[in-house]
């Protein structure tokens, strides 16, 4: 098949964000099917010379176009959304350029459903919705949209897409309930999570132990916690600090670690400073590529993944889960939903107390230094990374729905 592919933040493991396009598109070609992306250059390396406008480049056979259009987590609202429709705008006539038999397109924002409509309209061809996250209903929770007009032209146009789509792609079960709930009927909508890289974060523990050496000498043997990922309103990262507080004096032995970026950083760093534990028992650095995050994962001993109280974001497929069931890392989240069930069905980690920080910070100092309970979500991991949420299983998955709109 001939696939277009829309994804306004395509990236690769040397970018400092979440690699599914690329993995999916990876074993799409390995399966003989010739890919095309329309993106931006919003997560691409900087190692890419890009020029004003569009661009082409050919990574490891996957074709893209990509429109430079500079992007940061530090933006505010108003300046994503216009980045947003600029994108939508840009991208729909760079892909009616394009020839294809099927165009998949995946969220967020929201609006790249946009080109895949017209281009699925215009051509003739089956259009596959993947949907990464629940819009309107999370931007509207964190109140990135308020206006009313707003609110109701993002509903009309997450509707009308659900309905034109041959075929849509959830990855959680909030996710396709949330579909289900437009009256799609069930045989149209695929489960496809996030997944495990393996090839890339299963790697000898040498790699970590040398980090630790080269990176992060203030360990001083104690136990790693890490946070990587975005320091931004939804995250609730200050939630790291208040663990870190009680910490301190509950166990001294723990040490915390966040890396990346966001609006949320700069407040962060001022709390910890606050509360007296900033580059005590947790040091905030900066956002690194993926292929760093391989060796940060290597080296801890457990990996957090925080929400703030927004429950809307609950159906959400975590990037940092797959990463540490990938790296065999047990992990500990504060919020509930469908990966609160996961992690105690399969005990790879734990689920933190959101509000009692002590009882929290005991938690994770029963757990890490419990050895048969750690071992054994260690093992748990490795096991659900290969046998259950691999990349292969969830490309394949991708595959036959795509297959299968195009049989349609």
């Amino acid at each position: 098949m001939k696939i277009l592919y829309l994804h306004q933040y395509f990236a690769t493991p040397e970018s400092n964000a979440g690699t599914r396009s690329y993995e999916m598109a990876k074993r799409l070609i390995s399966k003989g099917h010739e890919v095309t992306f329309v993106t931006s250059s919003a997560y691409l390396s900087k190692s890419y010379n890009l020029k004003d406008g569009w661009n082409e480049l050919d990574i490891e056979g996957i074709k893209l176009h990509v429109l430079h259009l500079p992007y940061s987590n530090n933006d505010s609202y108003l300046k994503r959304i216009i980045k947003f429709l600029q994108f939508s705008f840009k991208s729909t006539a760079k892909s009616l350029k394009v020839k294809s038999d099927v165009v998949f397109a995946t969220s967020t924002p929201l609006t790249i459903a946009i080109p895949g409509l017209i281009y699925s309209k215009l051509k003739k061809v089956p259009l596959v919705f993947e949907v990464r996250d629940l819009w309107p209903e999370l931007p509207v929770a964190v109140g990135a949209i308020k206006n009313p007009f707003l609110i109701k032209a993002a509903e009309t146009l997450e509707s009308y897409t659900y309905k034109n789509a041959t075929r849509l792609v959830g990855l959680s079960p909030g996710m396709c309930e949330g579909i289900e709930r437009h009256g799609i009927p069930s045989n149209k909508i695929t489960l496809a999570t996030n997944s495990c890289d393996t090839d890339l974060f299963d790697v000898p523990s040498h790699i970590g132990e040398d980090y630790i050496t080269d990176k992060l000498s203030f360990l001083n043997g104690r136990k790693l916690i890490t946070y990587t990922g975005t320091f931004g309103v939804i995250n609730n990262v200050s939630y790291l600090v208040d663990l870190a507080e009680k910490s301190l004096s509950l166990d001294p032995s723990l040490c915390f670690v966040a890396i990346g970026e966001g609006m949320q950083k700069e407040d962060v760093i001022s709390y910890a400073k606050d509360k007296g534990v900033f580059n005590k028992n947790l040091y905030i650095l900066n956002g690194v590529p993926k292929t760093e995050i391989v060796k940060l994962l290597s080296a801890a001993d457990l990996s957090l993944s925080l929400f703030g109280p927004v429950k809307e974001m609950w159906h959400n497929s975590a990037n940092k889960l797959f990463d540490a069931l990938a790296s065999a890392t047990p992990i500990a989240i504060n919020y509930g939903g469908w990966q609160k069930d996961f992690i105690q069905e399969h005990n790879c980690g734990l689920v933190l107390n959101s509000t009692d920080y002590e009882e929290a910070s005991r938690m994770l100092s029963d757990f890490i230094n419990n050895s048969q309970a750690y071992n054994d979500a260690k093992d748990s991991c490795r096991n659900l990374a290969y046998n259950h949420f691999s990349r292969d299983i969830m490309g394949d998955r991708l595959e036959i729905t795509i297959r299968e709109a195009v049989d349609a």
